[in-house]
């Protein structure tokens, strides 16, 4: 059946189903095996598994392109890294996510890679860093900044220079952002976050264009998985298939908590800074006070979880800095907040609760 024509909140329904068929069971099976008979379209667990294809399916037509998903965020991140030859120079945000960047550290250091760190939101800069390098890897909105890309003009410019654009879309999500529509060769996602939603598995993805630059990257990027083993567990995917079914209804309750949070940190004394995009769950603020202050804040909340994992349906709250390698960019008392799903209200008691006590006002 064609889902063409479908928004995309039924198309996280319909979409990774089994066939239409008298008898068929309606949702994708779960499929547990590493061994298939010989002669047909499988031929080992770490080639193929159809949870996978289902999983892909659905993540795939969100993004406009083709999906593969892989064992963790980080593996997916890899993956793209890996398309980066020996010594080629990488353009990333100056703040973007720790994992990123202290991979392309630890690749610079071993002489794997050049790494020119820019500030995404000075479009001019990045054009211009350009010249020369082999990928340019944006997050949009960036974790923990939330700095907002011009997708479009940048991806457009790696594209006339032969660059690979990469864009993180795990905080934006297909709902909100289409990277590949906007012009980038490479989607990377962190599924652990908003499309599984749960904070109970780990699971990544990249996505590809459909062209026919697109699929040489997606066999590239497929071939790495394959060999390098970072395959997805069959429980993980099918857990991630489920919990993307309500992408779309989490994604604007969240949303909308978080719109309403935001405007209400920013007429709140303890908070000197709120950081948020005006889309999204997201929000970053800095609290009146140094890096203690904001630990103090983190936990003194009830409601809101203390962690350092995001996207899930329950609120979390942390200070970034605390974290190893965590850039000098991000401010000491930057707290990143995930905003999720419960009542608003109960969010906001305990937030605001927590800020006037930790800041003794």
């Amino acid at each position: 059946m064609d889902h063409d024509d479908l928004s995309p909140a039924t198309r996280l329904v319909a979409l990774g189903r089994a066939a239409r068929e008298p008898g068929e069971q309606v949702g994708a099976p779960l499929t547990l095996t590493s061994t298939y008979h010989a002669d047909g379209p499988a031929s080992y667990g770490r080639v193929a598994n159809p949870t996978w294809s289902a999983f892909e399916e659905a993540l795939g037509s969100l993004e406009g392109g083709d999906a593969l998903v892989f064992a963790s965020g980080m593996a997916a991140v890899a993956a793209a890294l890996s398309l980066v030859p020996h010594g080629g120079r990488v353009v990333v945000p100056s703040a973007a996510y720790n994992g990123t960047l202290v991979t392309l550290a630890d690749r610079s250091e071993a002489g794997e890679v050049v790494v020119t760190q820019v500030d995404i939101t000075d479009t001019d800069a990045v054009v211009a860093a350009l010249d020369g390098a082999a990928m340019l890897w944006l997050e949009s909105p960036t974790n923990p900044l939330l700095d907002v890309a011009e997708i479009e003009v940048l991806a457009a410019a790696a594209r006339e220079r032969g660059v690979v654009a990469v864009v993180d879309n795990t905080f934006a999500t297909p709902l909100l952002q289409q990277p590949l529509a906007l012009g980038a060769d490479l989607v990377v996602h962190s599924v652990t976050k908003y499309l599984s939603g749960h904070s109970d598995l780990l699971l990544g993805a990249v996505v590809t264009g459909t062209d026919e630059a697109g699929r040489a990257l997606h066999e590239r990027v497929r071939r790495h998985r394959q060999l390098h083993g970072a395959v997805a567990g069959p429980m993980e995917t099918w857990l991630a298939l489920r919990g993307l079914r309500t992408l779309s209804v989490r994604l604007e309750r969240a949303s909308g908590n978080a719109a309403v949070l935001a405007e209400r940190l920013g007429g709140h004394g303890a908070v000197t800074r709120v950081r948020y995009p005006g889309f999204g769950a997201m929000v970053s603020i800095e609290v009146a006070g140094d890096a203690d202050t904001a630990e103090r804040v983190s936990a003194a909340t009830r409601v809101w979880v203390h962690a350092t994992s995001l996207g899930g349906v329950e609120s979390q709250v942390e200070r970034r800095r605390r974290q190893p390698g965590e850039p000098e960019a991000v401010p000491d008392n930057l707290l990143r907040l995930s905003v999720g799903i419960e009542d608003v209200e109960d969010l906001w008691r305990d937030l605001s609760a927590a800020l006037d006590s930790a800041t003794d006002r």
